[in-house]
């Protein structure tokens, strides 16, 4: 479980509810049942407008990946690829026939595949790269959906602060709760910035980075098998595929194009 994320979250919430008790307020105040409604239900309205129904589904069951980052690892891959490397070297690139069998992982096996298969370095990278592209395409839906619902919340949440406000001018004749209408009027708001700056922006930030990451793992793969394809050398393979450690944990990370003309 990524812990950040959790620690995110209470640290949000807790900030904006403690700064309320702080500074002498009640909890009643900002919790509104109608201010969420208005919030949340024209959120998810605005954003199921934007996007279709199956966008939607597929960015609220990748929220996980905010939680749980993915299993596979850099070292777990560069561990394989010296294992297909040397096997390779030693039995022939058909001998991982029998390795691609029990790859988990769809995108590897199919790339053991291909190798197996003979197919040209340029070809098989190209086929994997069509393939890479088509993953980044399908997993950045999910980010693009919350990032348009944190556009669409603030909003919202000014729309709800006039309506309340519109209640409560219709209602000037008791002078006594104006003040305390106007509060309750301005919940939606905060409710508004809350779901955009607490939840929504920054789970599509987290999704992006995760997106990355698995990128970075599958450049890797393909790297790995292309020079397993031209028979280099294990410890060389490991030597090139650690470089993308370094790079991964580099406080800029270099444009695709270039790691992919490695």
């Amino acid at each position: 479980m990524d812990i950040a994320t959790i620690i995110g979250l209470i640290l949000g919430f807790g900030a904006v509810i403690g700064g309320q008790v702080l500074e002498g307020g009640h909890l009643n105040a900002i919790l509104q049942p109608t201010a969420a409604l208005i919030v949340l239900g024209g959120t998810i309205g605005a954003t199921c407008v934007s996007f279709p129904l199956n966008h939607i589904i597929q960015a609220l069951k990748e929220t996980r990946k905010t939680l749980f980052p993915t299993h596979a690892s850099h070292e777990a891959i560069i561990k394989d690829m010296i294992g297909y490397a040397a096997k390779a070297r030693k039995n022939g690139l058909i001998s991982l026939e029998q390795e691609s069998q029990t790859i988990k992982d769809s995108f590897t096996k199919k790339g053991v595949t291909l190798v197996v298969d003979g197919i040209d370095p340029q070809k098989l990278r190209e086929t994997m790269e069509i393939e890479l592209n088509a993953f980044e395409e399908h997993n950045k839906i999910s980010a693009e959906v919350f990032e348009a619902a944190g556009g669409f919340a603030p909003t919202i949440g000014i729309i709800g602060a006039v309506l309340g406000l519109i209640h409560v001018m219709s209602n000037l004749s008791d002078a006594s709760k104006l003040g305390e209408g106007i509060a309750v009027a301005f919940v939606a708001t905060i409710y508004g910035l809350m779901t955009a700056n607490i939840i929504c922006i920054p789970f599509s930030t987290k999704l992006k980075q995760r997106m990355k990451g698995e990128i970075l793992l599958k450049e890797m793969v393909i790297e790995g098998l292309i020079a397993i394809q031209n028979g280099e050398n294990p410890h060389f393979i490991e030597q090139r595929l650690r470089s993308y450690l370094q790079e991964s944990s580099a406080p800029e990370k270099k444009d695709k194009k270039d790691i992919k003309g490695k």
